[in-house]
């Protein structure tokens, strides 16, 4: 018996939006933010438990793999930082009123969001071009 209903409208309109972006991203980062969390706690235990277990600690986190998690928990730092000021702003309920609604104009949280991805990424490239150049440049 085939099937004569139509599919939902929703699927026809649907559009890929930056606010949508951002809320996958703050999930995403989250997760990073917790797996940044556990490094940090190894690091800790590493140092007060002796040199030999720091060694280990500090290779894992000179390597490729280490370099990467602690660049994407930088990122995941910035992401939130930056996207929290953003939902700061946005609490004020500024450019949310009826003017706004009448779709005449894109949503000024759209262009935002797209501020916020790349200020975080800025922000973290700035913070790993000064521990280059704090280290000498040896990273």
């Amino acid at each position: 018996m085939p099937n004569t209903r139509p599919l939902s409208p929703h699927l026809s309109i649907y559009r890929w939006r930056v606010n949508m972006l951002q809320s996958t991203l703050h999930r995403l980062t989250g997760l990073l933010l917790c797996i940044g969390t556990l490094l940090f706690t190894w690091g800790l235990i590493a140092a007060g438990t002796g040199e030999a277990a720091w060694r280990m600690f500090a290779g894992f986190c000179s390597g490729w793999f280490g370099v990467l998690l602690l660049i994407l928990w930088t990122w995941s730092l910035s992401f939130h930082l930056c996207n929290g000021i953003q939902h700061l702003a946005r609490d004020t309920g500024k450019n949310f009123g009826p003017p706004t609604r009448n779709r005449t104009h894109k949503p000024v949280y759209w262009s935002t969001g797209w501020v916020v991805i790349l200020a975080s990424m800025l922000l973290t490239a700035l913070v790993w071009i000064l521990l280059a150049l704090q280290a000498g440049g040896s990273l």
